[in-house]
């Protein structure tokens, strides 16, 4: 058995420039205008370099953004459910002209992330794109606070990406590019993986799921986002030392990958459920855990949207599939973790996990129940919050409030 075909059914398209021709490009680069992105865009760049968007060769135009949002298709048809879009302000669109070649910079250190050939600048309802993408356009949603917060006009056109944003200086071994990670599960031999998306240190109930993934797949991958969070999540660094221990201790040897990749959270829900499918394509995973309130924020979304949303679209136009898993919890009439569809018993058996309940019992220096989290990754979350100088609220809102 073969791994799933990158999507789009090609080959991967990484952007990213080796050796000589990053060379002369970096060269280059140094005597074009400079637009200096947003921490979001410098995701997308770097994504867009290590293959993980592929097949895109660039950031939309207005008829591809706008297929996205009303469609989730792009203008040549291929199934995409959330704009990757590159937008600055007028005065310094103004400056730019159609058909040019602009630097891409980073925001935190000014380094040259990538150039571009400027082939469209157009405006976008902003609006719009929430309603489509978020499902709201109310402010207090941290995805439409950065849309309607971005420049006012929209740069198209293909990238030639010329560094990975520190991503590897920061990370090491656990940032790893689809090529790594799809030539890794061929030498494990490995050809059904599930992906298993987080941005918290695994609890209770995210073991079960990893679990019940594993007793139908060959592995299963557990990737981390790595760009920016909301304040109170816990950075990477940290949750990537709370999983390993998790692993050491209660998986069996050679069933688990840890690797992280470079995105912001849009706090998209459904749609984001569907990107986070695409892009866990090309880096070869079959299937994409789906548990409760999947990539959602307080309360915008049911807790199963992201599973009906993989009903509804067209048929074949993801090859990796969601492995859709129903609220889990631990019964204590059960006396172990369970799901909606696995146990009989009433709601005040139960105690329902989430890793903003962790936080906040954490944060607050309170007490973690034995079945919320493994006393070995308690040690670690609890160290890394002895340590902090200034402390976040945390608070309970939507489904994790349950």
């Amino acid at each position: 058995m073969a791994l799933v075909n990158p999507h789009g059914g090609g080959p991967l398209k990484p952007l990213l420039l080796e050796g000589e021709a990053l060379t002369k490009e970096q060269k280059r680069a140094e005597s074009l205008p400079r637009v200096t992105v947003s921490s979001r865009e410098k995701g997308d760049i770097i994504m867009l370099g290590l293959g993980g968007f592929t097949p895109l060769d660039g950031f939309m135009s207005h008829a591809d953004w706008e297929g996205v949002c009303d469609g989730m298709k792009t203008a040549s048809g291929l199934f995409w459910p959330i704009p990757i879009t590159l937008s600055t302000d007028e005065g310094t669109a103004d400056g730019i002209k159609t058909g040019s070649d602009i630097a891409l910079v980073d925001p935190d250190n000014g380094e040259i992330l990538a150039t571009m050939t400027v082939t469209e600048k157009y405006q976008i309802d902003k609006a719009h794109e929430c309603a489509t993408v978020f499902k709201t356009t109310d402010m207090e949603h941290p995805g439409v606070k950065m849309v309607m917060e971005q420049g006012e006009v929209n740069l198209a056109g293909p990238v030639k990406v010329l560094s990975q944003g520190g991503f590897p200086e920061k990370y090491g071994e656990l940032f790893m590019s689809p090529k790594e990670t799809r030539a890794l599960f061929e030498s494990m031999g490995w050809s059904k993986v599930a992906a298993f998306q987080t941005r918290n240190p695994m609890h209770r109930s995210h073991e079960y799921l990893a679990k019940v993934a594993i007793e139908t797949c060959d592995g299963v991958l557990i990737h981390s986002l790595l760009g920016n969070l909301k304040p109170g999540d816990i950075p990477a660094d940290v949750r990537a030392k709370a999983i390993n221990t998790l692993v050491d201790n209660y998986f069996v040897k050679n069933t688990i990958v840890q690797a992280g990749y470079p995105l912001d959270m849009r706090y998209a829900g459904p749609r984001e459920a569907l990107l986070h499918a695409v892009f866990r394509q090309n880096y070869g995973c079959s299937h994409l855990i789906v548990g409760r309130d999947h990539a959602g924020v307080g309360d915008y979304y049911g807790p199963f949207d992201a599973h009906h949303i993989f009903d509804e679209i067209p048929k074949g136009a993801l090859e990796t599939q969601a492995l859709k898993i129903d609220w889990t919890f631990w019964c204590y009439k059960c006396g172990g973790m369970a799901s909606a569809r696995t146990c009989p018993h009433e709601p005040e058996d139960r105690l329902l996990l989430s890793g903003t309940k962790l936080r906040k019992a954490l944060s607050e220096g309170g007490d973690v129940p034995a079945e919320f989290s493994r006393p070995e990754v308690l040690a670690v979350l609890r160290e890394y919050y002895d340590n902090l100088t200034e402390k976040v609220e945390v608070k309970l809102s939507g489904h994790s409030a349950r």
